[in-house]
């Protein structure tokens, strides 16, 4: 049997210096956590720590995938972690719904499901085409200035 340590012994042993901490010069610090939704570097958004968290990551092809981390494999991190892709194809709200449904069945923490599909969200319109700038049309004394030309 493994030894585990808490929660909160990890968090405090690791809490100034963490693989995932980002120092602002202004004091602010981030998380690159992909457990982290909200990528900001405290006891209860930090994923690593947590027995559950919920981490939404750009797919590879497109998509979301959804990182959800099992609170009985805490103290082995290597299988501790289970992903599901959502792909481009899958319309938006069938991929928000997948991620309220499958946060909800497992009772991981309610606080954490609005900003899981808020990261989605963010992605996908991050994926999203850029449209082209059409040149705007005059309107009004240049437009007629303009026929008066040609």
């Amino acid at each position: 049997m493994a030894a585990t340590i808490p929660h909160d012994l990890a968090w405090e042993v690791t809490k100034g210096h963490s693989a995932t901490l980002v120092k602002r010069p202004n004091g602010v610090q981030f998380s690159r956590d992909p457990l982290n939704l909200r990528s900001v570097y405290s006891r209860k958004n930090e994923g690593q720590i947590a027995n559950k968290a919920i981490g939404v990551i750009p797919g590879k092809d497109g998509g979301v995938t959804l990182l959800v981390k099992k609170s009985d494999k805490h103290h082995q991190p290597a299988s501790s972690t289970q992903t599901t892709t959502f792909g481009s194809q899958r319309s938006t709200r069938k991929t928000y719904a997948s991620i309220v449904n499958s946060t909800t069945k497992r009772n991981y923490r309610p606080d954490l499901r609005k900003d899981a599909v808020a990261r989605a969200s963010a992605i996908r319109k991050s994926q999203r085409p850029v449209k082209a700038d059409k040149p705007s049309k005059t309107r009004g004394a240049k437009a007629r200035a303009a026929a008066e030309k040609a």
